[in-house]
């Protein structure tokens, strides 16, 4: 049987920390000019552990934004008299990371415009007969679920998940390729299933890792597809041919 260390994964859709930290604010509907700091540093860092758990290869750029809201957080926690000399302009310490953040912001609402139009233009056709090609597709077919909704989800699942000892966490019970065969009966037999249901139905952080990859691993391999039913909503897992 294939080991969960046969699935390494590589997610192109981590296009960086400024997602995840965007992500975060959308969804709890924060104010991007006055980021509760403390706040979002301590989801930032419960997402990057559990990349880090499911092994995603995630870039060092993710752990230089976790050292820079670390920073952040300890310099507003210093009494006003004890900061560090800083200009006019850059009296709070979040202004650099705001700065980014907005003009990230920016960046991806004018790439999603961009792409809006050009799924607008997908039927059209040039002299010839032609086909205009837009580009190659995504790697990862996570269409209106980001891989962050997925993540929100196993973390929320593993929370209520218990410690298991040192004994219990190596035991070789599980591995991905069982649980990708297990989801492909259930999809097979039910049609889909919510992801935090799949989840909660397991009592061990391990068997939960082997069955968040073989998710990743289907939708990668194009046989799943993940779906939302609303913004930040419960997550289905449906097979990548159903209507």
């Amino acid at each position: 049987m294939a080991s969960r260390d046969e699935y390494k994964i590589q997610l192109d859709v981590f296009e960086g920390p400024l997602d995840l930290l965007l992500y975060l604010i959308k969804r709890d509907e924060l104010d991007i000019y006055n980021i509760p700091i403390e706040r979002v540093t301590q989801q930032y860092m419960q997402y990057l552990e559990a990349m880090q758990m499911l092994d995603l290869g995630i870039a060092g750029e993710f752990l230089v934004m976790a050292a820079t809201l670390m920073m952040i957080k300890s310099r507003m926690l210093l009494p006003v008299e004890e900061r560090p000399e800083l200009e006019p302009e850059e009296e709070d310490p979040r202004w650099d990371l705001v700065r980014q953040l907005v003009e990230y912001k920016k960046f991806k609402d004018a790439a999603l415009h961009l792409e809006e139009l050009a799924l607008g233009r997908e039927d059209v056709f040039v002299r010839e007969g032609e086909h205009v090609q837009l580009g190659a597709e995504p790697d990862v077919a996570l269409q209106d679920v980001s891989i962050f909704d997925l993540i929100s989800a196993f973390n929320e699942a593993l929370k209520k998940a218990p410690r298991e000892t040192v004994a219990e966490l190596f035991a070789d019970r599980y591995t991905v390729a069982d649980k990708i065969d297990e989801l492909t009966r259930t999809l097979k037999e039910r049609g889909g299933v919510r992801l935090g249901e799949l989840l909660r139905g397991m009592h061990h952080r391990y068997e939960m890792v082997c069955a968040f990859l073989a998710v990743l691993e289907l939708i990668r391999l194009r046989q799943i597809r993940a779906q939302q039913d609303s913004l930040f909503g419960d997550i289905e897992l449906v097979p990548a041919d159903a209507a």
